[in-house]
């Protein structure tokens, strides 16, 4: 009878990087369980629920707790054309992305075909957490021939979409749970079958809040450039590859999100085995949300907020969220785009600079109260 051996944990940060212990520490739990082959931590690696998040876990085994309840997460790129922009009047025509497009909503035609799962709850919505749709603006282009062949230019402007499969996820992940808690799947094969459902419900949801929002701003819908998601699991070379809170990295473009107060980075993604084929998906946070909160509002008032360092502006009707999602919450984009790049995982392609950013709706205008008694009293 062979002994289990934990399997290999390498994290691909420097020592200049904010890695929490307790992140780590969870690489290591991970990679104790049976099956488990390799964990690869991503610079963006902080600690999660039950397990890292900014991590690709390959396993013999296939555990839905490691990809999580928010299945088919990821983010979106879609090229916008405006006449003018002028922040302070586009924040304003924003639709409220918490609601659910009514029926004759154009911005329905964007989806062919049958929703996956039948599920139409949330659909067209973006959630909460860190989830959220950006205007956006190419500041510098770093690989001029990768950038074109892409579409993009210097001051091109760009729609970012990260959200997931809303509720879908959460309900796959609690059938497990409740019968199953944190072990393995029973039947993975019936398990991969309603996950592929709710990733591609999740990449048709930014489809449809993609076009929800160019369409209020004036503009015709568009396809993605880039659609990627970073909450899954995949079977490679024979084995299962989840990765949390980390995209595919294996020759695909992939839109890196900063915070709403810094850049994010396009780039081109070439991570070998070593990484389990996958690069950072975010800045990832440095402070959990409770600290967010108690250090924001110490030093902060809300309106200092809704204006980022960068100039942008901020939709956001919650203002505990906007503590939480603070910029400061986070780690530096550039750390951990430069740790990427130190270990050979990804070469940058080009910079975006938020211009506004949507959180979740502000109704604290007169028009936007309106807006909601209008629809409530259908």
């Amino acid at each position: 009878m062979s002994e289990h051996r934990p399997a290999t944990v390498t994290v691909f940060a420097s020592p200049a990087s904010w890695i929490e212990s307790d992140a780590v520490d969870q690489c290591h739990q991970v990679a104790a369980l049976d099956g488990m082959v390799h964990v690869a931590g991503m610079p963006d690696l902080h600690p999660g629920k039950g397990a890292p998040i900014g991590a690709a876990m390959a396993s013999t085994v296939l555990y839905p707790l490691l990809v999580g309840s928010d299945i088919g997460c990821g983010i979106a790129v879609f090229p916008i054309r405006l006449k003018r922009v002028v922040p302070e009047r586009l924040a304003a025509r924003f639709p409220d992305l918490d609601e659910e497009p009514d029926a004759d909503d154009p911005a329905w035609d964007v989806l062919d075909g049958d929703i996956p799962a039948d599920h139409l709850d949330g659909l067209g919505t973006v959630g909460r957490g860190n989830h959220f749709v950006e205007l956006a603006q190419v500041r510098t282009v770093l690989d001029p021939g990768h950038a074109g062949r892409l579409g993009l230019a210097d001051g091109d402007v760009v729609l970012i979409v990260h959200s997931g499969s809303r509720g879908l996820g959460e309900r796959i992940l609690r059938a497990h749970t409740d019968v199953h808690g944190a072990g393995p799947a029973e039947d993975p094969a019936a398990y991969l079958v309603e996950h592929d459902q709710a990733v591609r419900w999740g990449s048709l949801n930014r489809r449809l809040i993609a076009a929800r929002v160019a369409l209020a701003l004036g503009a015709v819908p568009t396809e993605p450039i880039v659609d990627q998601c970073h909450n899954l699991v995949e079977v490679r070379d024979g084995v299962y590859l989840h990765r949390k809170g980390a995209a595919p990295g294996d020759g695909r473009d992939v839109l890196i999100a900063g915070t709403r107060g810094t850049p994010s980075y396009l780039v081109a993604a070439h991570a070998g085995p070593d990484a389990n084929h996958s690069v950072a998906h975010g800045a990832g946070r440095k402070m959990s949300r409770a600290d967010a909160l108690r250090r924001g509002r110490a030093k902060h008032t809300v309106e200092e907020l809704r204006r980022t360092p960068v100039g942008s502006l901020v939709v956001c009707g919650d203002r505990q969220l906007l503590f939480e999602e603070a910029p400061t919450a986070y780690k530096r984009i550039e750390q951990v785009i430069a740790d990427l790049v130190e270990h050979s995982l990804a070469t940058p392609v080009a910079t975006t600079v938020p211009l506004i950013t949507y959180k979740t709706a502000d109704l604290g205008s007169e028009p936007r109260r309106e807006q909601r008694r209008r629809r409530d009293r259908r």
